[in-house]
């Protein structure tokens, strides 16, 4: 089956498999699971949960492809990227639209997905140069020193449904670029897109076994976390290590003012089916993330937070089955509440009131977690203490969503990020390479000379 072709058909719906050794296989695990269109609520494909062996023959094959690849010249794998990148931009609306099948969002921000997930592909294409070293001549008598990045060997990524192209495209463009073997874990709730980039590196002349495809669930992450041969794992996911910017603080006597209009625009949020025109906002991805955000809403108004906007009886009409929920705006939040400290992952936003930008920045500060944070403001003074002061990963000023570029680093502060580099840019290259430091010598004169100390300046 070609992933691009998953449709409806409630008697037998087709079936997304894995992907290993440079073609599509079934999964004999025998366990599966459904993919939901968001839309109209109906099962149009399974996804087979491959087992620990299953796990574990992918990584062995990318484990057989290493050796190989690793010693390929980064020029040539740089032009392998580029034909990818060639081929992302041939099958962009296609890409975007199995995104909306399976994760509801509306098309335009599916492309838009696709082309920032494209642009860390562009960066990748400069991978020799990203990977030179630093040398230094002469660091003692007749002894030069110099630095090289190598692969770490064979990669993991595990990614969330939120994002089903970008992400897994902030991870395994540079893993291979850099000379690594990947096997890439998709959300089992939208798979498509991630079989779909096997099959398109592969028609980019990618080596068989470099980039593999395991669906499933927990046993299969837990393989690829305990596996000794995996040497990275790169994880962005629903556990709560990353809040999104869901939460607006209004500052001192702006948030009456701030409030009405959140509450306009809210109301006027248009919500229906991902393909339709001029619509805001798709469905939820399944019932039961529709229910979870559904229960936040009602855990506001348990804990006294007011509900200015209510958009839980949202119903499409000739889409009455589907996972749809209306905007949400909260006010009166306060740190307390769990609408505030936990991230919702839907159309929901709250409001917390405080009298002065020192007391926004220690609201922030706060917090656990630390991933993105935004100031919109007409002060250049008020911009510049919140970027220095605040105590968050990325930053923006007048700018809603501050994910930056493909060449900068993706990632959060505090359990925000676990390690300390962050994702794609320079920290990506750093995470998929380890470094070596080289100094040497090579002896003139008398024959079987030898030197046993340490090198030098004399």
């Amino acid at each position: 089956m070609n992933t691009n072709d998953a449709t409806e058909s409630e008697s037998s719906p087709p079936r997304y498999g894995h992907f290993v050794d440079g073609r599509r296989v079934n999964g004999a695990a025998g366990r599966a699971g459904k993919v939901f269109n968001p839309a109209t609520g109906r099962v149009q494909a399974t996804v087979a949960f491959a087992s620990a062996d299953e796990t574990q023959a992918a990584i062995r094959c990318a484990k057989a492809a290493l050796p190989g690849w690793a010693a390929t010249p980064p020029l040539q794998r740089a032009r392998m990227m580029f034909r990818f990148k060639a081929l992302l931009d041939a099958h962009a609306d296609d890409l975007a639209g199995i995104i909306t099948r399976e994760h509801g969002k509306v098309l335009a921000d599916a492309r838009g997905e696709v082309t920032r997930g494209a642009e860390v592909v562009e960066f990748a294409c400069g991978i020799p140069h990203l990977l030179k070293g630093e040398f230094s001549d002469s660091v003692g008598s007749g002894i030069d020193s110099w630095s090289l990045r190598q692969p770490v060997g064979v990669c993991a990524g595990i990614t969330p449904f939120n994002f089903p192209a970008m992400v897994p495209m902030w991870m395994f463009p540079v893993a291979i670029a850099c000379g690594n073997t990947f096997v890439l874990k998709p959300s089992e709730k939208a798979p498509g897109c991630a079989l779909r980039f096997a099959e398109l590196l592969a028609e980019a002349g990618l080596p068989s076994g470099v980039f593999n495809v395991v669906n499933g669930d927990r046993e299969a992450v837990d393989t690829l976390l305990d596996d000794p041969d995996v040497a990275a794992v790169s994880f962005v996911g629903s556990t709560p290590v990353a809040e999104s910017i869901s939460v607006a603080v209004a500052v001192g006597n702006v948030a009456d003012p701030l409030v009405a209009e959140l509450k306009a625009g809210v109301a006027a949020l248009k919500v229906g089916a991902g393909t339709a025109a001029d619509v805001d906002m798709g469905p939820l991805v399944t019932r039961e993330h529709l229910d979870k955000v559904r229960g936040y809403v009602e855990l506001g108004l348990k804990e006294g937070a007011t509900l200015v906007v209510d958009g839980r009886d949202k119903t499409i009409p000739g889409f009455e089955g589907g996972f749809f929920l209306g905007g949400c705006l909260f006010d009166h939040v306060t740190a307390s509440m769990r609408v505030y400290r936990e991230e919702i992952f839907g159309p929901v936003l709250v409001v917390v009131r405080v009298p002065d930008l020192e007391a926004a920045l220690k609201l922030v500060n706060a917090h656990e977690f630390g991933n993105g944070t935004s100031i919109f403001t007409a002060s250049g003074a008020a911009a510049q203490r919140f970027s220095q002061a605040v105590q968050a990963g990325m930053v923006g000023v007048n700018v809603p969503i501050p994910v930056p570029m493909a060449f900068h680093s993706f990632g959060g502060w505090k359990r925000s990020l676990f390690g300390t580099l962050h994702v794609h840019g320079p920290d990506g290259v750093r995470f998929y390479t380890r470094l070596k430091t080289v100094t040497s010598r090579w002896p003139t004169g008398q024959k079987g000379a030898s030197d046993f100390v340490m090198p030098t300046m004399k």
